[in-house]
């Protein structure tokens, strides 16, 4: 497997996004949801739900969360306003570390999104009230990091990035 993509964004008073990076693995599975939800849960990665993604910026800040294009593309804005743009598509996936902002810009009308949560962690949806920043960066530091990656396992990129990104912090 190739070595995904990786962003870090800036905390910007409402979306408090990490100093661990978003993980990009461009066309790592088939278009399928129920493979994608196998290859998820075989690494841990569980609680898997089929839908889209929000169309307003939002986070979680109890829970990383991988996403899986299964079907269509998605514009989809990363790392909240002050973020970046990407185009996904089937067989993409994205990890996403909690607090990173994240929003549907516009899709094709076949978008299928296969998402989950290390070890199916409860999740929660906030959309960057400067008033909660505070309770937010501390459930942000509660969140452990995963023992595996969503599609390598523990020899996967994840827990590699991830460890050295947490000690720099």
């Amino acid at each position: 497997m190739d070595a995904p993509e990786t962003f870090v964004f800036a905390d910007d008073g409402g979306i408090p996004n990490s100093q661990l990076p978003l993980l990009l693995y461009r066309g790592a599975l088939p278009g399928d949801a129920a493979a994608i939800e196998h290859a998820f849960a075989a690494n841990g990665w569980t609680g898997a739900w089929r839908d889209g993604i929000y169309p307003f910026h939002h986070f979680h800040s109890t829970a990383h969360e991988v996403l899986g294009i299964a079907a269509g593309s998605v514009q989809a804005a990363l790392g909240g306003p002050r973020g970046t743009t990407l185009r996904l598509q089937a067989g993409d996936v994205v990890v996403i570390p909690a607090g990173v902002g994240h929003r549907n810009l516009g899709d094709d009308g076949r978008l299928l999104v296969v998402g989950a949560y290390p070890g199916g962690a409860a999740w929660d949806v906030r959309r960057g009230d400067p008033a909660e920043h505070a309770e937010v960066l501390r459930n942000i530091a509660a969140v452990a990091l995963p023992d595996a990656d969503p599609l390598g396992g523990p020899q996967g990129a994840l827990p590699r990035l991830w460890r050295t990104a947490g000690a720099r912090a």
